[in-house]
């Protein structure tokens, strides 16, 4: 009797710390934005399969050639099993993806995992270094030019906002090119080198690229997070308070007014990651990078579908992955926001 009552007490306290955790507003959160993406994922893949198959031109065609005659087409689509109907396809397709697998490329007959498991790492690294040369320069200029509105450091980051944003990233990339590699040849125009090979000749490698793509966000989030500083500086409460107590200006706008700009921040951080993705498509192409977007563009044009049906659903992922997130750290950053409690 004395050996089972603790037992039993450890297991109800168990029981009791499983059903609060169940019932905590962030597994909630989690698992409606998990609900709400399944079908939007399914929805992502059936819309690609149907434009790839309503694009003129076959991937048999485009493998053999223009040479190629009508009988060697058909015999290599039923060796693809490109003759079934489009819905056989894509249910399979579908199968597959469900129990793990993306299938094999229909130009090199590659596993897709294999095929993304060596582009998606460039991909990935271009995006992280994009992020961190735009918010690296984003908030000391935004705080420059929130301490003082309309002074000089705010009109000189208005210039370059409006002029960055004017800029497409591709003519901006195309630009860097010409002064950093051909003008004043310090930099490499293209190619990437792993970071297994060198920590500074990887970097080297990315500057330009993550400049190119990290700058028009730079001067869209400065614009942004200045102009929510400046409005919190000159109407929020809190803010009287503190300046009322003494506090000084500075501290009040780091410490207090930054703090809650952070929520708007991220927010738009995190719905502008698939537009980060989409730039990587081109940027990968102009500087060589053998990324997950130059592999999409090839996938594309050779009229790849199981690859570019499964790149389109990858990236699906990381944008609804990155949106869950960015929820998530709200509560972080203000522990007294619970989400679901209201709409539980």
């Amino acid at each position: 009797m004395s050996t089972s009552t603790p037992a039993l007490g450890a297991d109800r306290r168990v029981s009791h710390g499983l059903a609060r955790a169940l019932r905590s507003p962030s597994l909630r959160l989690i698992g409606r934005r998990l609900a709400a993406a399944i079908p939007v994922l399914w929805g992502v893949t059936l819309l690609t399969f149907l434009v790839l198959n309503i694009m003129p031109g076959s991937a048999a065609q485009q493998l053999l050639g223009a040479d190629a005659t009508p009988e060697q087409v058909r015999q290599l689509e039923a060796e693809l099993n490109l003759d079934q109907p489009a819905w056989v396809r894509y249910w399979e397709w579908l199968q597959g993806v469900v129990t793990g697998d993306l299938g094999n490329s229909i130009a090199s007959g590659q596993p897709v995992t294999t095929i993304i498991g060596q582009r998606l790492p460039v991909s990935v690294e271009l995006v992280l270094c994009a992020i961190i040369v735009s918010l690296a320069f984003t908030v000391p200029l935004a705080l420059m030019a929130a301490r003082r509105p309309n002074g000089i450091v705010d009109r000189l980051s208005m210039v370059l906002s409006m002029t960055g944003l004017s800029i497409a990233n591709y003519v901006f990339a195309l630009v860097l090119v010409v002064v950093f590699a051909v003008i004043f040849p310090v930099l490499p125009a293209i190619g990437f080198v792993p970071l297994s090979d060198g920590l500074l000749g990887n970097l080297r490698s990315l500057i330009l690229p993550a400049i190119a793509i990290g700058f028009p966000l730079f001067c869209f989030y400065t614009r942004f997070l200045r102009g929510d500083l400046v409005e919190q500086m000159r109407g929020e409460d809190y803010v009287v308070t503190a300046k009322a107590k003494g506090v000084g200006p500075w501290r009040v706008l780091i410490r207090h007014a930054f703090r809650n700009s952070l929520f708007g921040l991220l927010t738009i951080v995190g719905l502008n990651l698939g537009t980060l993705i989409g730039a990587t498509v081109i940027i990968e192409q102009i500087f060589a990078l053998p990324g997950i977007g130059q592999e999409l563009l090839q996938a594309i044009n050779n009229r790849d579908a199981v690859v570019v049906q499964a790149i389109v659903l990858l990236l699906a992922v990381v944008v609804v992955v990155a949106n869950l997130i960015t929820d998530l750290l709200y509560a972080v950053l203000d522990p007294r926001i619970r989400y679901g409690q209201r709409s539980a």
